[in-house]
């Protein structure tokens, strides 16, 4: 039964704060931790929990990405970014560069948490998420919001980005949605790109996840059935209210908060 309730809490959390620009991979872990998780599961777990919110943007975005589809039979490279052509383009060379990036650093990262007593992780966290914060704050400043469609640039310079997000306590919504942001999106167009790359790059680093730990990582398969099936929903409902409100709100506000909390907290757990 705890195990159970324990899936539904995190759930929740997966399926709201992954559209935030805050760290639902970060918030997730520290969740996990507190409950018991070592530093090593809980970065495995949060990973792999993004297959819920997966399925929330697959089927809210699901006329997109039918248009995608359609689009890759007479996709041509000298057309790549031409009329149905612009998405399917950005999101395989985005992916591309996040795999690149972001292989390796899960590599290190898992290594490194693996090795962090667990005061020194949530403190670690706790950084990444004030770093965060900076980077909206700094997107929200120049961003001018006068374009729409994507470019081979922006495919590159936000897959790149994508990659860095594996670290656990960086946002990839707020790390994505911030770098087109500073390319002069409009914010409208910038959330739903953003939420439309979350779709293969969180396939590829649930696909990671089990590879590496062998299995389902320190969870049973009820359990994750339940935490995947409630972000699902919790998520659907989160990208909705999200796109209806379509105005800036201060997340960085919450980066902050939160990453001080855990350096904190990082920093009393290592004292007691």
């Amino acid at each position: 039964m705890r195990e159970l309730l324990v899936a539904v809490l995190v759930g929740i959390i997966q399926g709201i704060i992954e559209w935030l620009p805050v760290s639902s991979q970060g918030n997730l872990a520290l969740a996990l931790t507190a409950l018991g998780s070592n530093p090593e599961i809980a970065l495995q777990l949060a990973l792999f929990l993004q297959l819920g919110t997966t399925l929330s943007a697959a089927t809210y975005y699901r006329e997109d990405i039918r248009l995608a589809a359609a689009a890759a039979s007479g996709w041509r490279p000298s057309e790549a970014f031409d009329g149905a052509n612009r998405v399917l383009s950005f999101l395989v060379i985005a992916s591309v560069c996040t795999g690149v990036v972001g292989v390796p650093l899960y590599v290190l990262a898992v290594d490194v948490a693996s090795e962090l007593a667990g005061s020194a992780f949530v403190a670690g966290i706790g950084v990444l998420l004030v770093l965060t914060g900076l980077l909206q704050i700094a997107s929200e400043s120049v961003a001018l919001g006068v374009r729409e469609q994507p470019t081979a640039v922006d495919s590159v310079l936000v897959g790149l980005a994508q990659g860095l997000t594996v670290l656990p306590g960086v946002s990839r919504s707020g790390t994505t949605t911030s770098v087109l942001l500073f390319r002069n999106y409009e914010a409208p167009s910038a959330f739903r790109l953003s939420f439309l790359l979350s779709i293969p790059a969180s396939i590829g680093g649930a696909a990671l996840t089990v590879a590496g730990a062998g299995g389902l990582p320190g969870i049973a398969p009820g359990a994750a059935a339940v935490a995947l099936v409630t972000s699902a929903v919790v998520g659907y409902a989160a990208i909705d209210l999200l796109m209806r409100i379509v105005e800036r709100v201060p997340f960085w506000a919450v980066c902050f908060g939160l990453g001080g909390l855990a350096i904190v907290g990082g920093g009393l757990l290592w004292l007691f």
